[in-house]
């Protein structure tokens, strides 16, 4: 027996295109001429938008009405922390500033009355630092010795790179070095004086002709246990410098200290007990400084600030009613019958399934997209109006958590199609995809379950598809609690996104195989 077999023709090509359009017109005409349908994304719309704005309507701690937001933007667009104390001078053009760190020390105030006690953050910092200008929020790069993780050499807040291990003490000084040349900055470490080893050389575009340049000192707030449980208390860190070496176009006359932002800031201010400042010691420096130079993080940090995904709280409840619409789409014409007549019309069943994935998955795009289109500026504005910080993000971020609700709900209603293809009963459709994907979202987020498996249900269940709206990144050099919990998905936004996806495609796959099985 053989069997022939007819080439695929341009013009069987064009018809197979041709076939597709006129069933996914028909799927339109059939989605948007059933008003049921088309009143229930309206409403998924609505409740995706009152949710989230109610849910981020409380009074402001403080009622101060400022309509700011306290923190500072660094050059990626990112809200940071720039506060520290700086011993400094001006720098024009090249020029290289080289001076041992003898010791690194920190205190942290204990909440009780005045008292402190003695230790040193593993964050806390001391070095040497070139910077654009004193504005928060403007260009540097420093090396320094930190309390708990060896040299480092930092710049523009979001940028870490180790260098050698090791406390600095007495006995085990540290030899810093950083040098200008045009954009570049490079930073150098030794134990010796004579064998250097270079941590980083980096490039900051633009960089003006003159910066400031010097020493400086900063602790982030020290995590402790207290009576309530786990809290932050203020904390400093105090840098002993020896005579510092400089080459270049330095200022002349004395050096000058300055607390950087005015205060400690978010990340660690100054109580009555911990003070910043400098004193000289012969030739050479005692800095004490608190606050910290790195991007501001979510959680407990923030205190009394929303950030951009806050606002779209409501995107579970427009969920249940997508996740509805798309299981209906499917199964009412099983409960009615109708999908018989859609098959003679169309015949290749696979055919009919993705036309029906492209209109279901497409308005749920597009009540997704809108919805956070509407709700994250109204909330933003309602927020600073408010006097709550609100945390701020590079514009490109915020159109990748607009665009990504509208894919986080076409993904959803995908899902539901195809389990509701394999299932035909849209009450167990429904549950199984909300229990799948809101569920664990809800859990995951709300603190009642341990960290381990909050992160672990954002891992391997749908609802990982939430991190897509994620604007909170997780810093290694920054000291936070990192759980879903506060704001922290356990996977970057397109991976999670990426995991939802796998899941509504695996439905989908499945369905058309059932389909193509069974009779309808």
């Amino acid at each position: 027996m053989t069997t022939t077999l007819t080439p695929r023709t341009p013009a069987t090509q064009r018809d197979a295109r041709g076939g597709f359009l006129a069933a996914l017109h028909a799927e339109w005409t059939k989605f948007r001429t059933v008003r049921g349908w088309v009143l229930a994304m309206a409403a998924a719309l609505l409740a995706t938008i009152v949710v989230g704005l109610l849910g981020t309507a409380a009074p402001a701690p403080d009622s101060s009405g400022t309509g700011t937001s306290s923190y500072p933007k660094g050059p990626g667009g990112e809200a940071v922390n720039d506060n520290f104390y700086l011993v400094h001078k001006t720098l024009t053009g090249d020029g290289s500033l080289t001076v041992d760190l003898r010791s690194l020390s920190g205190v942290a105030d204990t909440g009780i009355g005045s008292g402190s006690v003695s230790g040193t953050q593993p964050w806390a910092k001391a070095g040497i630092i070139m910077k654009e200008s004193l504005t928060r929020g403007s260009r540097y790069a420093a090396v320094m010795a930190t309390g708990g993780h060896g040299v480092r050499m930092q710049y523009d807040f979001t940028h870490d790179t180790a260098g050698p291990p090791g406390k600095v003490a007495a006995d085990s000084p540290r030899r810093l070095r950083l040098v200008r040349s045009g954009d570049t900055l490079t930073g150098y470490v030794s134990t010796d004086g004579s064998r250097w080893t270079e941590v980083d050389s980096v490039k900051l575009p633009g960089l003006p002709h003159t910066v400031r340049a010097g020493f400086f000192a900063a602790s982030p707030q020290a995590m402790q246990e207290t009576g309530a449980g786990a809290g932050f208390s203020p904390a400093a860190a105090t840098g002993t410098f020896g005579t510092p070496e400089l080459t270049g176009g330095w200022s002349p006359g004395a050096w000058s200290g300055t607390q950087v932002g005015g205060d400690a800031g978010t990340s660690g201010s100054y109580s009555s007990t911990i003070k910043g400042g400098f004193t000289r010691t012969g030739g050479g420096f005692t800095v004490t400084g608190a606050g910290d130079i790195a991007p501001v993080v979510g959680g407990p940090v923030m205190g009394g600030g929303f950030s951009v995904e806050n606002f779209l709280v409501g995107t579970f409840a427009g969920l249940v009613v997508v996740t509805a619409v798309g299981t209906v789409f499917i199964t009412g014409e099983y409960r009615h019958g109708l999908l018989r007549t859609t098959m003679a019309a169309v015949p290749p069943r696979g055919r009919v399934l993705g036309a029906k994935a492209l209109v279901a998955g497409g308005v749920a795009f597009a009540v997704g997209l809108v919805a956070a289109a509407i709700t994250i500026p109204i909330g933003k504005s309602s927020a600073l109006g408010r006097g709550f910080h609100v945390f701020p993000v590079a514009a490109a971020t915020e159109l990748r958590v607009m665009a990504g609700t509208g894919l986080l709900c076409a993904a959803a209603a995908v899902l539901a199609l195809g389990v509701g293809t394999l299932l035909r009963r849209s009450a167990t459709a429904v549950a199984l995809v909300i229990a799948s994907i809101v569920l664990p979202f809800l859990l995951a987020t709300s603190g009642v379950l341990p960290p381990g498996v909050s992160e672990w249900l954002l891992r391997v269940t749908p609802a990982a598809g939430f991190a897509v709206q994620q604007t909170l990144p997780y810093y290694a050099h920054v000291l936070s609690v990192y759980e879903p919990s506060t704001g922290y998905h356990p996977l970057t936004p397109w991976t999670g996104f990426a995991v939802l996806g796998g899941y509504a495609a695996l439905a989908f796959g499945l369905a058309v195989v059932r389909l193509r099985r069974r009779d309808v």
